[in-house]
């Protein structure tokens, strides 16, 4: 008598009786092995049964209420900002974790030379090879994705798709939009050259100027009211470590409510 448990659903059975491909018999393998271990599909079935019952409480959008569904062609290019910005942060990130195998963060050797950063931006730009194009490649995404982000909030507040029911994926892009910005300041002080310098002066100063807990942010964020290896290592954290996973969770739990609502058409 085998105690091998019996396959109520006769899976093996059905995937011999289909014309299967290689690649979809292998699917279909995992899936079963995982779903007997697991539970995937239960689990799959009540996230569906969630997302229906969700989305049939949204309201119809307007091509959807009053069949435009082939008047808005001119919009289109506007409604893949957000996807657009979303690949510029993923190209952005890969070629930063690239630049990262080479990049040294540290404001001075102890042998007195004057930046460790500095040089090893010199290094990926003049002797590594397609080091050039790897920091062009970071940099340019990086500029697109602050652009993307700010033509993507200009799109969704003058088509009015901030309003009800949209209200908080609205204050999760404002929340996004800010990162972004930080993301770009940070990565801005790590070369640090004379603008970077210049830069990370400003925003000491800008810190500085906050009433009651001026003091306190600039030693926080900057290490001190002038800048020092402390700035330079607190940049290069939050630019590397806290920011693009904070960044990435919230982009999407911000396009999984895009999913759920649907996209909302010019009012």
């Amino acid at each position: 008598m085998s105690l091998e448990r019996k396959d109520e659903h006769d899976h093996k059975g059905w995937m011999e009786s289909r014309e299967l491909t290689p690649v979809e018999s292998v699917y279909l393998t995992v899936l079963i092995w995982l779903d007997k271990r697991l539970r995937v599909v239960d689990y799959l079935e009540i996230l569906e049964d969630l997302y229906y019952k969700v989305n049939m409480q949204m309201p119809k959008s307007h091509t959807e209420q009053y069949n435009l569904d082939n008047k808005f062609w001119y919009w289109y290019p506007l409604y893949a900002l957000g996807s657009f910005s979303t690949v510029a942060y993923i190209v952005a990130a890969i070629s930063g974790a690239l630049l990262g195998f080479y990049y040294a963060p540290a404001a001075a050797a102890a042998d007195g030379s004057p930046t460790v950063a500095y040089d090893s931006v010199l290094l990926i730009m003049g002797q590594l090879n397609l080091g050039y194009f790897l920091r062009s490649v970071h940099r340019w995404a990086a500029q697109i994705m602050v652009a993307a982000v700010f033509l993507h909030m200009l799109r969704v507040y003058f088509t009015g798709a901030y309003k009800e029911p949209r209200e908080l994926n609205w204050l999760i892009g404002i929340v996004l939009i800010s990162l972004t910005l930080v993301f770009g300041y940070t990565g801005y002080l790590l070369p640090w050259s004379q603008l970077s310098f210049w830069a990370g002066q400003i925003g000491v100063e800008m810190s500085l100027s906050i009433p009651l807990i001026g003091e306190w942010v600039a030693q926080l964020m900057f290490g001190g009211f002038t800048l020092s290896q402390a700035t330079l290592q607190r940049m290069y954290i939050l630019h590397v470590f806290f920011l693009p996973f904070i960044t990435t969770a919230i982009i999407a739990v911000h396009i999984g409510i895009v999913w759920m609502q649907g996209i909302a058409e010019p009012h």
